[in-house]
């Protein structure tokens, strides 16, 4: 295959990779906090709360930030605060209202850079910040961003993906690695104007109907922000590898654990395919169907040579420990 790597081996390096272990732990917080069990009224294991309210719902989401991150990129970090929480609440289907922030740093000079970034994406972005917590006398910098939104009473979810349903992944190509990290960056630098117009896409697919299970890739890459939507669901399902959207000269590998800016796994019905594959190429954002989803509750990978593995048999192992009534929780 086009990545010089056999299937067996990437599909180890898809379980291995760092995202994928990070979601791991999600499952003993599950279990620790009885998310499986209380809240019933708001379902977790989604990119945000949804909340019901009125006619719609309220959606809340939070994202933290590796202090190593911080430190060594901190004007992008902060920008991200903005960025990541925005594209969590797209993913539900919902437009953002507003957002907080908790930041610890040393002293006011390190504070700034972060403070830039957060004001600068909200600027880009549109949204307000309203408030939060700032400590610029801590021993050691922390970055925790949380954002409210509001969706209709259709969302897109991580609970809806049906057996018979092509996959779909979305991904802005129009950007660049932020070097050394695993961030596809093709937000900073661009016009607000095409952000929000992109971003509106995940909720225009909700209201319409075309749409009903979607979710925004993580750390844990294309195959790895799957394997979560997949357990949700649960379902399998196979994923053509070669058919994921992909940057000119980027190794297939690489690809598989990056971060895009812009990127969304959705779970389409045949019959609404083509029109929502139309809707992401009207914007030139890069889109194709990847894969078909199943009743096996396994996620298998294929290369262009027409070679199979198993990446995760959820009938053996859970990933984020969603229960069986469809209970969990994305941190």
């Amino acid at each position: 295959m086009s990545s010089g790597f056999d299937i067996q081996s990437l599909a180890g390096q898809i379980r291995d990779a760092r995202g994928v272990a990070h979601k791991r732990d999600i499952d003993a917080v599950v279990e620790r906090l009885g998310l499986n069990s209380r809240h019933d009224a708001v379902p977790v294991g989604d990119d945000c709360a949804a909340i019901p309210d009125g006619d719609g719902h309220l959606l809340f989401a939070i994202e933290g930030f590796l202090d190593s991150f911080v430190a060594a990129d901190p004007y992008f970090a902060g920008y991200c605060g903005i960025m990541v929480n925005l594209s969590d609440i797209a993913a539900m289907g919902g437009r953002p209202l507003a957002v907080v922030d908790a930041l610890w740093s040393r002293d006011a000079a390190a504070a700034d850079p972060i403070l830039a970034g957060l004001s600068d994406a909200a600027a880009l972005y549109g949204v307000p910040i309203v408030g939060g917590h700032t400590n610029t006398r801590a021993e050691a910098g922390n970055l925790a961003v949380a954002v409210l939104g509001r969706a209709g009473p259709r969302l897109l979810t991580s609970f809806d993906a049906a057996p018979g349903d092509d996959f779909v992944a979305a991904i802005d190509l129009r950007g660049r690695f932020r070097d050394p990290y695993p961030y596809w960056d093709a937000s900073t630098g661009t016009a607000g104007e095409r952000l929000r117009g992109d971003l509106a896409l995940l909720p225009g697919l909700a209201e319409s109907g075309l749409c009903r299970a979607a979710k925004d890739i993580s750390m844990a890459g294309v195959v790895g922000t799957a394997l979560m939507l997949l357990e949700c669901s649960h379902v399998g399902g196979i994923i053509d590898l070669d058919a994921i959207p992909r940057p000119t000269g980027v190794p297939l590998d690489r690809w598989l654990t990056a971060f895009p800016s812009f990127g969304y796994l959705l779970s389409v019905h045949p019959d609404c395919t083509p029109d929502v594959l139309a809707r992401f190429a009207e914007r030139d954002i890069a889109v194709a169907t990847v894969g078909k989803l199943d009743a096996s509750r396994v996620a298998r990978v294929r290369d262009a040579s027409g070679g199979e593995a198993v990446v995760w048999d959820f009938t053996i192992s859970p990933l984020i420990g969603c229960g069986q009534d469809g209970a969990g929780v994305v941190r």
